[in-house]
């Protein structure tokens, strides 16, 4: 057995800081000991594909990001691992427990499956991994072959953990409940305006040391129409993994103010990513949800944001501040200011986009490397 300690300390030595993650049995003693640490931060996710995404915005600033979760979740961080951190070139570390180990004691059967192949699916999937290492003496050899890879190809690596791995440690802190925020739902508006005015809008009020995360699809293309600059990054796949990506760059940049303009549709795919969001509270986050009512970047199919109200359901995840603006107007006034609390504005847009609508001429890897040394 390992020291949770012992594997922390040697791992901040080498610039990790930000963990996320969905807890297991297996991994309860570092879980414990981030949460209880001053100096390292753990924020926990709602699925592991949001853990992935909250580490890789972390990354962006600087601070290297830890995906900790049980490999029954694997397949749900499967897309933000193929199309997010290898896309845009986004190296962490993934901790990956080896619940229903056919070479171990017996698990319960819903474990049987993936224990069988998670090996075989990081191999599918292009993720190089080691067995999480079992003496304090070993830490450090895999660390290094770890941060190694993640320098010389900017992608992830993963390090597959048995059970009875770390010593137990018990949580000494106590938890931080938060109570929900006070905010009132302003209610559904009538679209007025389409995207792009929207996008337009927001241009001027959005100041080049404040960062901006565009949802995948005509969002980002749209955003690129408007202007192209070194603080903006275009998500390609990794649909719903925006509002994460955004926290992990919010969450350890806290002096930079952070925009997301996510996408009704990307929004519902990952509904917990909001109860994360109102949870953590960035005081530096706005969260602009685009709100057409259509999958409008894959054929015009409905949604079903017609049927809710977000603004109710931002406001009961715990979002301080949440406003509603259907037009250009409206929505550059409610975020021109900097606010001291985590803002979401609920924005209705009518369909439509350009004819000729551009894609970025920018490759995802340079839009990732180019937003770093922004950030630097």
């Amino acid at each position: 057995m390992i020291d949770a300690d012992r594997f922390l300390s040697e791992a901040r030595e080498r610039g990790f800081g930000m963990y996320a993650g969905v807890p297991c049995s297996y991994l309860k003693p570092f879980i414990n000991r981030v949460i209880d640490s001053d100096v390292l931060r753990y924020v926990g996710a709602a699925n592991e594909g949001e853990a992935v995404a909250i580490a890789a915005g972390a990354e962006l600033t600087g601070t290297r990001g830890v995906a900790l979760f049980q490999n029954s979740g694997l397949g749900n961080a499967v897309n933000p691992l193929t199309s997010l951190t290898e896309t845009f070139r986004i190296p962490i570390l993934v901790i990956t427990t080896l619940r229903g180990d056919p070479d171990g004691d017996a698990d319960e059967p819903q474990h049987a499956r993936m224990g069988a192949i998670t090996r075989e699916l990081l191999d599918l999937v292009g993720i190089p991994w080691e067995h999480f290492p079992t003496e304090d003496a070993e830490v450090p050899a895999a660390l290094e072959c770890a941060v190694r890879h993640m320098d010389e190809h900017g992608t992830p690596y993963a390090l597959v953990m048995k059970k009875g791995t770390a010593a137990p440690r018990a949580l000494e802190s106590t938890a931080d409940v938060r109570p929900p925020a006070q905010a009132s739902a302003p209610g559904r508006l009538a679209p007025e305006m389409r995207r792009r005015d929207a996008l337009e809008a927001l241009r001027p009020v959005v100041h080049d040391d404040d960062i901006v995360i565009a949802s995948t699809g005509y969002t980002g293309r749209e955003l690129y129409a408007t202007g192209d600059r070194a603080n903006q990054l275009y998500m390609v796949g990794s649909m719903g993994c925006a509002s994460s990506l955004a926290l992990g760059v919010a969450l350890a940049r806290p002096e930079r103010r952070v925009f997301v303009l996510d996408g009704d549709g990307a929004a519902l795919m990952h509904m917990g990513a909001l109860a994360t969001i109102g949870y953590e509270r960035p005081a530096n986050l706005v969260h602009v949800l685009l709100d057409n009512g259509l999958h409008e970047s894959t054929g015009g199919q409905a949604t079903v944001s017609r049927s809710i109200d977000f603004g109710a359901i931002a406001a009961g995840c715990g979002y301080p501040r949440v406003h509603a603006a259907a037009t250009g107007d409206a929505l550059a006034a409610l975020v021109a200011t900097p606010s001291s609390e985590l803002t979401f504005v609920h924005v209705p847009l009518v369909p439509g986009i350009e004819s000729a609508l551009p894609r970025p001429t920018i490759t995802p890897a340079e839009v990732a490397a180019r937003l770093r040394a922004h950030l630097s």
